[in-house]
């Protein structure tokens, strides 16, 4: 008997809306099954371990974070360093508006699970990285992939401190988006 397809997606919906609510700590495979409607043994049918379950929650907002990427792209001036900025403004809203989510995302226990393909589930985002990377830097002889990475790691060092309370506290700022172009600065040079 093949499992119902419906039921792997309404548990991935229900701990979706349980991460907005309640956060990361509230995830458990009960809770989840009981927003559901289920019995706490109903989600063994579509996931061995819980943290399959939680891998298939965070390859959700993967997919939710790559469909608002793609979106604000295409809202985008069609400038190299434009799009970096358009890409990097969505990913700290996302980090706002779903916190708990961006949580679950990059969990280190759910990358080395690799159950699901969770590992390999950003890697499309990051090549998008690259690629407006490769448009927009100047030539200073890095690889693209470097600088994408540096830009990535500082943006998502500005999130994560900003989601924590303690850039705010320590810039007074009220919004993250001068950081955010202090990351692509530092990275892709002063806007032309």
């Amino acid at each position: 008997m093949e499992p119902d397809q419906g039921l792997r997606e309404r548990l991935v919906a229900a701990g979706a809306e349980l991460l907005r609510t309640e956060g990361p700590a509230a995830l458990s495979l009960r809770e989840i099954a009981r927003r559901a409607g289920v019995s706490h043994g109903a989600p063994r049918r579509h996931f061995l371990t819980h943290l399959d379950l939680l891998a298939a929650i965070a390859g959700a907002g993967f997919a939710d974070l790559g469909d608002r990427i793609t979106a604000s792209l295409a809202a985008a001036p069609d400038r190299p360093r434009d799009r970096v900025v358009a890409l990097a403004r969505v990913y700290a809203r996302f980090a706002a508006e779903e916190p708990g989510m961006f949580e679950l995302m990059f969990r280190q226990d759910l990358l080395e699970s690799g159950n699901l393909g969770l590992r390999d589930t950003g890697l499309p985002l990051f090549a998008l990285l690259v690629d407006l990377v490769t448009a927009a830097q100047p030539d200073d002889g890095r690889p693209a992939e470097v600088t994408a990475g540096a830009l990535w790691a500082g943006l998502h060092g500005v999130v994560q401190l900003w989601n924590w309370g303690r850039l705010p506290l320590a810039t007074g700022l009220e919004d993250p988006a001068p950081l955010v172009d202090a990351v692509i600065t530092a990275h892709l040079g002063a806007a032309r």
